[in-house]
């Protein structure tokens, strides 16, 4: 594919941390950012700057196995989970890291955002999984990150933050806004009443016209969603198909 010149993909990354910034999505030293300049080239922010005030010194270029190629200073701490999804999903060009607030205190209270609940959300981004703990800066945390990408497009890491992926910049900032959007809803939801979640057949059919129009993992509809009891509540069957499903998936991306 052709992508944009470094020039242009520098600039995008500096606004896109400033927004992240801005809209209090990270704070302090928080977070990371990340676009492929080429297949085996990733520009990424440096380890510990500030994202609201980032400059282009602040930038560095490693390559795909995260030896650095140019720059100022060392590549994200966290740049192994950023590297775990680039090899796990060809298709992902952007890859954007935050702490947004009321997405992770989801997590703190053991509450899912798994839920079919915002029909813009099911049709774009499918489900909102939370992941289970994992030390941040960890291989163990990359891994089972690029392994949740394999079907997701913007996941939740226990305690620690989202993790969204795009064909660009713009696309996976944009799903990361919708995350923070989706929990602040679910949480004044909770405060006024009850979450009611969408019929499953109306929350398949939403996905399923959501995959034709905007594309995204997985390639088709996900059989096991059939046998499920609810987002977030599997039943036994489900999560056994899904497995199947999954190891299918892998042993075709090989």
């Amino acid at each position: 594919m052709r992508r944009p010149h470094e020039r242009k993909l520098r600039q995008q990354l500096l606004k896109f941390a400033h927004l992240c910034h801005q809209r209090g999505l990270l704070v302090a030293m928080d977070g990371n950012l990340s676009v492929r300049l080429t297949d085996q080239l990733i520009l990424c922010t440096q380890a510990g700057c500030h994202k609201g005030l980032l400059t282009d010194d602040e930038l560095v270029v490693i390559d795909i196995n995260g030896s650095k190629v140019r720059g100022i200073g060392n590549p994200t701490s966290e740049m192994a989970l950023h590297l775990a999804c680039y090899r796990r999903r060809p298709d992902v060009e952007a890859i954007v890291h935050a702490h947004p607030p009321t997405c992770i205190a989801h997590t703190v209270a053991g509450v899912s955002m798994a839920q079919c609940v915002l029909p813009e959300v099911v049709l774009t981004l499918g489900s909102i999984p939370t992941l289970k703990y994992e030390r941040t800066g960890t291989e163990t945390l990359a891994e089972q990150v690029g392994e949740a990408m394999v079907e997701h497009d913007a996941v939740m890491m226990d305690r620690h933050g989202a993790v969204c992926v795009g064909k660009d910049l713009l696309t996976a900032f944009c799903n990361l806004e919708t995350m923070e959007h989706t929990a602040r809803i679910l949480l004044a939801a909770r405060q006024l009443g009850n979450v009611q979640e969408l019929p499953r057949e109306e929350a398949s059919a939403l996905r399923r016209m959501g995959l034709e129009r905007y594309g995204g993992p997985p390639a088709v509809m996900p059989v096991h969603c059939a046998n499920c009891s609810g987002c977030g509540r599997p039943s036994q069957a489900g999560l056994a198909t899904k497995a199947r499903f999954t190891v299918a998936r892998l042993s075709a991306a090989r």
